[in-house]
């Protein structure tokens, strides 16, 4: 039995650039953090050498072809395995904005790794969850959610046109990290959306709107500007850059918000939070606001007909929790 834990993500600013349509012209980089909301993969031998995988649904087959999850097929072809049992259980719905689709590659490939004996580093787990993902599979996404997922923590996560990526942890205080956090609202809109229409249209006018070009080169920058005010201790600056990534990144694409979202988020201005954002593609999903804990109360009585979501960071990416064979138990 092996047992993976990997964790889902909040993306601060740069998102777009990590689509390859934007990286191949100019160097993209999202400012990210990973959370304690995860992803646990679970692998067993099965009685026979067939192939049984349950998520959502529970499938059973005689051939890693006939599997209808995608990212389960394909990374089951990757490994030639048979005979096996997979398990998914995630903290959070997919198509919330949190990464889950990428944490579950992550999460697969680390598990199927260690099933077959392998001890892959980080580095080597993202690159071939976005090799499955985008380009066996053509999802339209980008990579900053592989490599949150892998590497985990406060990063700045950069892609070059070359294909390689960088991972660079911002570096704060303890004071100021748990500052950040503390300072942070999370309120969930209801509804799950798939990022794929969104992303498409986006992809689109990235290639052929120079305006979203060069919204999505502004938004790049602000990624660096934050890594810069978080690392001199200038969490004053949270709000109003992510306010500013927000209103550019509205403009990439008619679908990321809607009036309702819109209307919430006016309403967080007008009651505390000095900016903010809905996480991932846009559509629906969760809202984050940077708001003082003077103001907190005033917020969330605001913001009263939506789930406030409680969450801490989580400075670690993909883990092992349980493996019979190392007699991995736990903490490792």
């Amino acid at each position: 039995m092996i047992g993976t834990r990997t964790p889902f993500r909040v993306s601060f600013a740069g998102g777009g650039s990590d689509l390859k349509e934007f990286y191949s012209r100019h160097a993209g980089c999202v400012l990210s953090a990973t959370i304690n909301k995860y992803m646990y993969i679970f692998v067993h031998p099965y009685f026979d050498e067939r192939i049984q995988v349950k998520y959502s649904r529970t499938e059973l087959v005689s051939d890693a072809g006939d599997i209808h999850h995608p990212i389960v097929r394909e990374a089951l072809r990757k490994f030639s395995i048979s005979g096996i049992d997979i398990n998914a259980i995630g903290d959070i719905p997919a198509g919330t904005g949190l990464g889950s689709s990428g944490a579950f590659t992550v999460g697969l490939l680390h598990a199927l790794h260690l099933y077959a004996g392998r001890h892959p580093v980080p580095e080597a787990l993202a690159r071939e969850a976005c090799a499955i993902e985008i380009d066996i599979l053509k999802e339209p996404i980008g990579k900053q959610d592989q490599y949150a997922a892998a590497y985990g923590g406060l990063n700045l996560i950069s892609f070059y046109p070359d294909d390689t990526v960088r991972v660079e942890p911002v570096v704060l205080s303890p004071e100021k990290h748990q500052e950040l956090e503390n300072n942070l609202l999370f309120f969930y809109t209801g509804g799950a959306r798939p990022a794929r229409e969104i992303l498409t249209d986006q992809r689109r006018s990235t290639m052929s709107d120079q305006n979203t070009f060069r919204n999505i080169q502004v938004m790049t920058g602000l990624a660096h500007k934050l890594k810069d005010s978080l690392e001199a201790g200038n969490l004053q600056d949270v709000g109003a850059i992510l306010d500013e990534g927000w209103r550019l990144k509205k403009e990439l694409s008619p679908k990321i918000a809607d009036d309702r979202i819109d209307y919430y988020y006016e309403l967080a201005g007008k009651n505390g939070a000095d900016g903010g954002k809905l996480l991932g593609a846009g559509g629906s999903g969760f809202l984050m606001f940077y708001c003082e804990r003077t103001r907190h109360e005033k917020l969330r009585h605001a913001l009263k007909d939506l789930r406030e979501f409680k969450f801490q960071f989580d400075n670690r990416g993909t883990k092992v929790i349980y493996d019979t064979a190392s007699e991995v138990n736990g903490d490792d």
